[in-house]
């Protein structure tokens, strides 16, 4: 893929607002052809995609579906609809996350948290990929899957269990449809993989970064993350304390990482003041 998005078809899911909408601005920026907007916030994805619209002065065609990740059948008849009014994307951008935290995994109401979150961060991003995916295989043109995973799902954290499961779930899946694509000869699909630590958004206000990984900005996890994007790199770590931590969690005996990294370093104590957007 060349070093812009110009004359891209890009979909973006969670592009109402946060991280979803600074990719979206960055795409009109860089005169994509078309940016698609998925999320379930029908009042901010309205005024996302008519901002977004202004700004690109007729140049990007933005379209915007309101669909709840969640409920999974909704994804294949919204896909349907996307390339029925669009087409199928080059670039897909499976951002849509969210987190219930601050708890024991004991002391979580029911069973509806860890369902949600399941179904959004880990099960969401495979359907709506298996929705573009063949289109993406079949066209021969370059074309991006970018997975914004997290820092959690490489490393145990407290008070955020089924958070970090999702995350796993999906760094694995993520890994694994790479490492298929180019095993089955498809090397114009590039999948990229990203596991942040936690990013100034408000998502996870109230967290504190543990030493050595502090609080992200997110105009510079976006420009990380763009890049890697259009190089096709398999992996983004941010910080780099992230790739430290996950290489000394495959050295180091288990006890010994949970008391030098883990209480050492304030990781497993980053949740304690959580409060989210509230």
């Amino acid at each position: 893929m060349a070093n812009t998005a110009r004359g891209a078809h890009i979909l973006i899911t969670g592009g109402a607002g946060g991280m979803g909408r600074m990719y979206a601005e960055r795409a009109v920026a860089e005169g994509a052809a078309s940016v698609v907007l998925w999320d379930r916030d029908a009042g901010a994805l309205a005024r996302t995609a008519d901002e977004l619209g202004a700004a690109s002065r007729g140049r990007t065609q933005v379209r915007s579906y309101v669909v709840d990740v969640s409920e999974l059948g909704a994804i294949a008849k919204t896909a349907h609809k996307v390339r029925r009014d669009i087409g199928d994307p080059d670039v897909l951008i499976n951002n849509a996350g969210i987190v219930r935290g601050n708890r024991y995994f004991w002391e979580t109401d029911s069973g509806d948290d860890t369902r949600a979150t399941m179904q959004v961060n880990a099960l969401a991003p495979m359907y709506v990929t298996r929705e573009f995916l063949p289109a993406m295989v079949a066209s021969g043109r370059p074309a991006r899957i970018v997975n914004i995973a997290s820092a959690a799902g490489t490393l145990g954290n407290p008070r955020m269990a089924v958070y970090a499961a999702s995350k796993a779930a999906m760094i694995g899946w993520s890994d694994s449809l790479r490492i298929e694509l180019e095993q089955a000869g498809h090397d114009h699909v590039r999948v990229t993989t990203v596991t942040p630590s936690y990013i100034a958004t408000g998502m996870f206000a109230g967290a504190r970064g543990p030493v050595l990984a502090p609080v992200l900005e997110p105009a510079y996890v976006i420009d990380k993350v763009w890049r890697a994007m259009l190089d096709g790199r398999a992996l983004v770590e941010l910080p780099a304390s992230v790739r430290l931590s996950r290489v000394l969690r495959g050295i180091l005996p288990t006890r010994t990482f949970d008391r030098l990294i883990g209480h050492g370093l304030g990781i497993y104590r980053s949740m304690e003041e959580y409060t989210g957007r509230g």
